[in-house]
């Protein structure tokens, strides 16, 4: 069984349908990298995967539990997959520490000393062990986005769901957290990554989906789909993000 199962779901806002009939599988280890165009449904299909959004048809399943289900504790199933979003989302009248234990202690109801031991660990996987006692306001847009990241893995996710998180860094500043996502995939975390860096998809991701008006149009290993694409769609897609 994969690690994730989404069975021909459809999502709608009112009169629009965003998601019409997608299926994906995606197996533990596995890094996924979505493409596609502004509106072409990916970042609506990341908030359904864990239970942002509620989908009109089709079934989810994250490691053996059904998403979409009545019963499922979608609280309890978010500590299993974590997401991170384009905007950094800390507190910032909270130090780096606290941004990272809160969860640890409020959700999982963790002591604070265990859960500063695993802020500590998961700061380190991100390369900012010095910021520790810092406020957001004090660090870069690429600190922060790397602080938003290991607040999500100290939860110690099995899935982590990543919504263009470098679209609202400076140039100089994606490479840092494009660096810290190759050390996680590095390291086995599965991983669904939607973004516009072909170089990190290439580069990086086992395979590659584009969507297109709310279904995946190509989907494959991810060199071959880039090299090769199938559809005049990716063509032109690629054409416009490569230039």
């Amino acid at each position: 069984m994969s690690l994730v199962e989404i069975d021909r779901i459809h999502k709608s806002f009112d009169d629009l349908e965003v998601l019409r009939g997608v299926s994906l599988d995606i197996d533990e280890g596995e890094i996924v990298a979505v493409i596609g165009r502004s509106g072409s449904g990916k970042s609506t299909l990341l908030r359904c995967i864990n239970g942002l959004e509620p989908i009109q048809a089709g079934t989810i399943w994250v490691d053996g539990e059904q998403v979409n289900a009545p019963e499922t504790d979608l609280r309890k199933l978010r500590q299993k997959v974590g997401i991170v979003f384009q905007s950094f989302n800390l507190f910032p009248h909270l130090t780096v520490e606290r941004n990272i234990t809160l969860g640890l202690t409020v959700v999982k109801k963790m002591a604070v000393e265990e859960a500063r031991k695993i802020a500590r660990q998961a700061i380190a996987q991100v390369d900012l062990e010095d910021k520790l006692s810092a406020y957001p306001d004090m660090l870069s847009g690429g600190q922060q986005q790397r602080v938003a990241i290991a607040r999500s893995l100290a939860m110690s996710p099995k899935l982590m769901l990543f919504d263009e998180i470098t679209s609202a860094l400076d140039p100089e500043l994606i490479g840092e957290v494009l660096r810290v996502l190759a050390k996680l995939a590095e390291d086995g975390m599965t991983m669904m990554v939607v973004t516009h860096e072909i170089g990190f998809a290439r580069n990086v991701a086992h395979r590659l989906v584009f969507m297109h008006n709310g279904e995946i149009w190509e989907e494959g290993a991810a060199r071959a789909v880039l090299d090769n694409p199938k559809t005049e769609e990716l063509k032109n897609f690629l054409g416009s993000v490569l230039i």
